[in-house]
């Protein structure tokens, strides 16, 4: 048999009134306790058993005794409201200080460069809160995944997301090795891609990204072509590496490689500068005290060099 859940409006009011009352077994003394007036009271309870549809308390003129539908009242509304006020107390702690599980959405080239650093001091410093990172190129809808938070490109982030800025504004760079270069003749325009082995991303929604470019002042898109179509900046970066072709990665992403060597770095006069990395999430007034610590700690205690200084 199907049940109805349905709720009656104010079917919680007067409860912890009547507990108060039959605890004491007096009106006096639970108005007391709640610092309230004792004809508070008992409007209140006199409501309550109007909504139930029966008397909850015997009274005269010297007690106050428990009717049976208060005795069954009684028996199973304690042990809710005492319910009721834990599972506030539980919640009420996560809005007092950081705590509990903090779940963020990152694409998977974050990790290394913002993350990785960062995720060791930040468990340290805040012992009560444990962190899961779920690593996906896709474009997360938090709210209906149970996320608290995600990291994005600033361009690919929602107009009604909150954002928060953890980088500064970055290039993305081409990018190509030692030993790919010896076999290929190094490109000084962006014409010059069409006789090379490109390393593409294939975006969440499904197309392969052009590579972009500033020329000029003016935005170029390029429609380049090669041997592999990856759906992350690592994976690309790697084959790069390895002299599978050129890749176009964020900078932070390939620095490390740049530096010693691994790769060079191409066209830099073309490169397009992307607004950097952030932080996102629903909404201001449902910041827990978990991610805003975590927030600080990313912003404030970063000193990666591949990011530049503190941010």
């Amino acid at each position: 048999m199907k049940q109805n859940f349905t709720v009656r409006r104010g079917a919680l009011d007067g409860v912890e009134a009547f507990l108060s009352v039959a605890e004491h077994r007096s009106f006096r003394r639970a108005a007391a306790e709640l610092g309230v007036t004792p004809s508070a009271i008992s409007q209140v309870v006199r409501a309550l058993e109007t909504r139930v549809g029966a008397a909850l308390f015997l009274r005269t003129t010297r007690s106050v005794g428990l009717t049976e539908a208060g005795e069954r009242f009684l028996s199973r509304a304690k042990p809710a409201f005492e319910e009721l006020v834990a599972a506030s107390e539980v919640a009420g702690q996560l809005g007092e200080r950081p705590a509990g599980l903090l779940r963020l959405a990152v694409p998977r080239s974050v990790v290394p460069i913002l993350l990785e650093p960062l995720i060791a001091s930040f468990c340290e410093a805040y012992p009560a809160v444990e962190v899961e990172i779920a690593v996906s190129e896709k474009l997360v809808d938090l709210a209906a995944e149970g996320f608290d938070a995600g990291v994005r490109m600033g361009e690919f982030i929602a107009a009604d997301m909150v954002a928060v800025r953890l980088t500064p504004p970055f290039p993305f760079v081409v990018v190509g090795s030692p030993d790919y270069l010896s076999r290929r003749k190094r490109p000084e325009r962006i014409d010059d891609l069409r006789d090379h082995a490109c390393l593409r991303m294939r975006r969440s929604n499904g197309s392969v990204a052009p590579w972009s470019f500033v020329d000029s002042g003016k935005a170029v898109e390029a429609i380049v072509s090669g041997p592999l179509i990856a759906h992350d900046y690592p994976t690309v970066l790697g084959a790069a590496i390895q002299g599978a072709g050129l890749a176009q990665v964020p900078g932070p992403l390939a620095e490390a490689a740049v530096a010693d060597g691994r790769l060079q770095a191409l066209l830099t006069p073309f490169a397009v500068t992307t607004p950097g990395v952030f932080l996102y999430h629903p909404g201001r007034r449902q910041v827990l005290p978990k991610l805003r610590a975590f927030i600080e700690h990313v912003r404030y205690r970063s000193t990666d060099a591949r990011f530049g200084k503190a941010i």
